[in-house]
């Protein structure tokens, strides 16, 4: 048998304490860290969402060495990836590679041979990487125990058209043998674990979520109307304040122009953005770490992953297109546990940009000469040929592939070819589903920008807000966000005085499944004294009016065959519907229609 089966519960945890004591100085494991580890070391799937400064690492790095053969660590930035291997260097655990596009194909093949002949445990690679087919089936000789997938909600928040090979982990995981899998990541909201499982193919995971909270971090909005005050506001902000900060925009050009202008007040200010070539990002990235900078004025890339635990401000000049956005780069502040700040600078205006982001739509004649070619082709074609056939860059074919796959109607073999799938549907129906199923992904995220301007303009406590959408109850008060500080907030100071809604005797009690007559299946995610917002599965979140909720009683019910409600709502659990008279959704959709906030 398989040592990994083999011990008892006992054992296992006096081994993973061992080890955390002796090959990496940690005397104690944390909550939620052991259990993880147990799970993983029995062979099961999990998926940790941990806060930041939680000690996520180390979830994979004590039973790896525990495990027969290597440690696949698939990480999404090169600096990322340093970070980790810098932080095993001084242990004795095994040794750790890298395989990336930054370095030479000789240091490549270096790595992937010290891999297979077992004189290195743990391997970091890109999503990217594991793309090409002699990457991945040299690793399968390899035979891994162990796959992590850091900063997963990557899967998800990225999606197809970004890091289309985020995508394919599934498939990879697959050829590899699916040895246990670990997702980790610090934020991720019930929909979005619900894409981590369905994209890794995680059927049977365990999910461990500990907790969103950082009662350290203050939140404020400042809202303004101008865009020069704003930027104004927000350099004046940064120039008066202690300590590392950074500054997070939407564009590369916001990125240099906020930069030059702190600067121009004393700071030590640097710029950071994909635009650059990759040696200024390491520069920059290198200074960041050893405190030359004052303040980074970055893209939302920079800062991922980094441990870097005495940033005292995180100010946005702009708001991100997701609350889960927010709270993840808001989360790289404070994780000394000290008190930090974040503030969202916000113009209601700049929202527009998000949802420009978010528009782009596949092109559905690609679609069709793709789907077309394989189906007629009637074998196995080379992502190669499809990519000069096509005239289309490698990202795009993914991208392509991704949606018809999805649909049912292309399928990826072992060697990176591509062939019509068998029970695939004709190519005009293929890309029917696959461009249904884009505009569902599209108007979820176009309902994430909604929650995200919710956010910036609800007067209830902030810190309420975020938790709650995330999937964890919070009573509150938090006391450290300006709604709360100014008086504003509708939440109750004490337990004792919470509102009836919460409890489960009211009509839609929190995390509860219902059923609402034009969006189909939902869950509570957010009660309010007049209104509730609901995730839908396919309309994404939507907030709706009690009073309009008590004039037609057909408009949202409460699913009676729905499983009982937990903690960590899937987001997605209980797929049935219940049928509607057509009064009741002609009703519902010209309400939605009529509001658009989303409030219905």
């Amino acid at each position: 048998m398989d040592k990994r089966f083999s011990w008892g519960r006992m054992g296992r945890r006096r081994r993973l304490r061992r080890v955390a004591r002796d090959v990496f100085g940690w005397p104690d494991l944390r909550p939620g860290q052991g259990e993880a580890m147990e799970h993983l070391l029995q062979g099961r799937d999990v998926l940790l969402v941990m806060p930041t400064g939680g000690g996520k690492s180390a979830v994979y790095q004590v039973p790896a060495q525990l495990l027969p053969g290597p440690t696949v660590v698939i990480s999404p930035l090169i600096a990322l990836q340093r970070d980790q291997m810098a932080a095993l260097a001084d242990r004795d655990a095994g040794g750790a590679v890298m395989v990336n596009s930054a370095q030479s194909g000789g240091a490549s093949e270096d790595a992937m041979d010290q891999i297979r002949a077992g004189g290195a445990e743990y391997l970091f690679l890109s999503p990217e990487q594991l793309a090409k087919p002699s990457v991945v089936e040299r690793l399968a000789a390899a035979r891994p125990s162990l796959i992590a997938v850091d900063e997963a909600h990557c899967v998800s928040s990225w999606g197809h058209d970004f890091r289309p090979d985020y995508q394919r982990l599934g498939r990879v995981i697959e050829q590899l043998g699916h040895p246990p899998v670990i997702a980790l990541t610090a934020t991720a909201s019930p929909p979005v674990r619900e894409d981590i499982l369905t994209s890794l193919g995680l059927h049977d995971a365990r999910q461990l979520v500990r907790g969103f909270d950082r009662p350290n971090l203050s939140l404020e909005v400042r809202r303004f109307h101008e865009d020069a005050d704003k930027r104004k506001a927000l350099v004046e902000d940064a120039a008066g304040r202690e300590g590392l900060g950074l500054v997070y925009v939407a564009t590369r050009r916001d990125a240099e122009t906020y930069g030059w202008d702190l600067a121009a007040t004393g700071l030590r200010a640097a710029a950071y953005h994909a635009g650059m070539k990759a040696a200024d990002r390491h520069r920059v990235h290198e200074a960041f770490q050893n405190d030359e900078l004052d303040v980074v004025v970055a893209t939302s890339a920079f800062g991922m992953g980094i441990d870097k635990p005495d940033v005292r401000y995180v100010l946005h000049a702009a708001p991100p297109e997701s609350p889960e956005s927010y709270y993840q780069e808001i989360g790289r502040a404070g994780r000394d546990g000290k008190p930090a700040a974040a503030v969202l600078f916000y113009r209601s205006q700049d929202l527009g940009l998000r949802r420009f982001f978010a528009a782009g739509k596949p092109d559905e004649e690609k679609l069709l000469q793709t789907a077309t070619l394989l189906h007629s082709h009637g074998g196995s074609v080379p992502a190669s040929e499809m990519r000069s056939t096509l005239s289309v860059g490698a990202s795009k074919l993914t991208s392509l592939v991704n949606l018809l796959e999805q649909a049912g109607a292309v399928e990826t073999t072992g060697r990176g070819e591509l062939r019509y799938a068998e029970e695939g549907p004709p190519p005009e129906e293929a890309v029917a589903r696959a461009t249904k199923l884009d505009e569902n992904r599209r108007r979820v995220d176009d309902s994430r920008i909604d929650m995200m301007r919710a956010y910036a303009e609800t007067t209830d406590c902030r810190r309420r807000f975020l938790l709650e959408y995330l999937g964890e109850p919070y009573q509150g008060p938090c006391g450290n966000c300006d709604a709360c500080e100014t008086g504003t907030t509708t939440t109750p100071a004490r337990a004792d005085e919470a509102p009836a809604q919460p409890d489960d005797d009211a009509p839609f009690p929190l995390h509860s499944e219902v059923q609402h007559a034009a969006w189909g299946t939902g869950t509570v995610m957010r009660l309010e004294p007049d209104r509730i917002t609901v995730l839908f599965e396919e309309a994404g979140y939507r907030t709706l009016s009690l009073e309009a909720i008590q004039r037609d009683e057909d408009l949202l019910t409460l699913r009676s065959d729905a499983p009982s409600t937990d903690s960590r709502p899937s987001g997605r659990r209980g797929r049935t519907r219940t049928r509607k008279s057509r009064t009741s959704r002609d009703k519902a959709t010209a309400a939605s229609k009529n509001s658009p906030t989303g409030v219905s």
